[in-house]
């Protein structure tokens, strides 16, 4: 059962901008399986009756064949001729849309699967919307999940359809602003709770929606279970991106290792062999680059490599290491473990939504807009969990994220407040003559709180409705 369509009216009122244009047009959208390219390239097929195709891995004739068999939605008896060829298939393409008015869009899903079966294609199709198409004014749109083949066709500069589009979307992952939305969630610390596990890939909220379990049990049901539709799912994501050489890496991370030369020791390889592969992973937004506030030194040693997909974090921490484990036991047993295995991923997944949020407060922070925010480590000083420079630069948010089991007490709320300031400033701050905000963010807190006005308290509710 589908989900209601949520959040992705930006890309679609730019690809409406496309169909409503009186000229040919040309649209790219990539990004990782399961993101929901296909669903948001359905919905605006739906919109204005386009035709969408999605490709496989058959033969290219087979392909020709099925391709023919769509279009044939929008042109009668266009299947009814067998195509030797794609620059035939193409020719005949723009001649009948010339000939009918109809202008799609024409929608090609997984792109590669075509090109990787047929090479001769992406200069097919350079030519078909350079020239024959462009005359019939036809709108294109072209998708694919394997970044590494999407950009040999279409985003590196030697690419041959580079530089044709009109829009190049990048679809990411929903934000967790919306996940109350998708899945019928009343509680902000639900919410926070199931992003840490599901993060924002909708295809992952589809199936917790018809799955209709309790927390738990749609982590067990869908994960640990050996035969779960997620049990295996990461290798699923990289058989199309080399899974063999960066699978060790992601498993490194998952074990703790954060800096290149843990990475190193966890697999047993010097730093400049994986190099590679962690610039593909970064490219495939699977993991991040963490840099300490006040450095810029992206090789320096206040710099650290995480998982930046929530699932994915969850598989590798808590699945991977225990998984010939969780084969051996009982569903109940299964439940229990993680019961006992949660509370730092909700809290990684808490501070990382309130750094996220500390940009988007527009007056929260004593109306003060602030930057992007990050964490603060070096050595034996202390850390702070979220450092922001405002951005007139006059001014330095210091917060601290407590992921607590329970609605704390005022009292709980002014010591810790008391705590964080005690801490002083980070070092690379001391020198400034900063005004300086302090907050805590907490899932729940208690109403008419006495503090002043640089010293703010933010929830769960607060931090979720900025991140939409």
């Amino acid at each position: 059962m589908y989900m209601r369509f949520i959040n992705r009216q930006q890309e679609l009122s730019r690809l409406d901008r496309l169909a409503n244009s009186e000229e040919a047009a040309m649209a790219v959208i990539w990004g990782r399986r399961r993101v929901g390219k296909t669903r948001l390239l359905l919905e605006w097929a739906h919109k204005y009756q386009g035709i969408y195709y999605t490709a496989d891995e058959s033969a290219p004739a087979i392909q020709r064949k099925y391709f023919a068999l769509a279009l044939q939605q929008a042109l009668p008896d266009f299947a009814a001729v067998e195509y030797s060829d794609w620059h035939s298939l193409f020719m005949r393409l723009a001649k009948e849309a010339m000939y009918t008015g109809w202008r799609g869009p024409l929608i090609i899903d997984e792109l590669p699967y075509l090109i990787s079966s047929s090479p001769e294609l992406a200069s097919v199709l350079q030519r078909f919307i350079d020239h024959e198409g462009k005359k019939a004014k036809m709108i294109v749109a072209l998708s694919g999940s394997s970044q590494r083949m999407m950009q040999g066709a279409v985003l590196d500069a030697s690419a041959p359809l580079f530089g044709r589009a009109n829009e190049i979307i990048k679809l990411g992952p929903i934000t967790a602003g919306y996940m109350a939305e998708g899945l019928n969630i009343k509680s902000s610390r639900e919410v926070v709770e199931t992003y840490s596990i599901w993060g924002g890939i909708p295809r992952y909220w589809e199936l917790v929606n018809n799955n209709r379990g309790s927390f738990f049990e749609n982590i067990d049901q869908l994960v640990l279970d050996p035969l779960g539709a997620l049990n295996d799912e990461p290798n699923h994501l990289l058989l199309e991106e080399a899974a063999i050489s960066l699978r060790p890496i992601l498993d490194a991370m998952g074990l703790g290792a954060h800096r290149l030369s843990e990475i190193a020791a966890r697999i047993g390889q010097p730093v400049t062999s994986f190099m590679r592969q962690i610039q593909r992973l970064l490219e495939l937004d699977l993991i991040e680059r963490e840099i300490s506030f006040g450095s810029t030194e992206y090789n320096s040693k206040r710099t650290l490599y995480k998982i930046k997909d929530p699932f994915m974090r969850f598989w590798f921490e808590i699945v991977a290491p225990q998984r010939s484990y969780f084969t051996q036991i009982s569903s109940a047993q299964r439940q229990a473990y993680l019961k006992n295995s949660f509370q730092p991923i909700f809290s990684v997944t808490w501070e990382e939504l309130c750094r996220a949020a500390v940009p988007r407060f527009p007056y929260q922070l004593s109306n003060i807009a602030f930057g992007r925010a990050s964490r603060y480590w070096h050595k034996q000083d202390s850390e702070w969990d979220i450092l922001a420079n405002s951005i007139e630069g006059k001014a330095l948010f210091i917060g601290e994220a407590k992921w607590i089991a329970k609605p704390p007490s005022a009292q709980w709320i002014y010591k810790t407040i008391e705590e964080l300031k005690y801490k002083g400033l980070p070092p690379t701050a001391r020198q400034s003559n900063k005004q300086v905000v302090y907050g805590l963010f907490i899932p729940e807190k208690p109403k008419d709180l006495d503090l002043p006005e640089n010293i703010q308290v933010i929830d769960a509710n607060e931090v979720l409705q900025v991140l939409r």
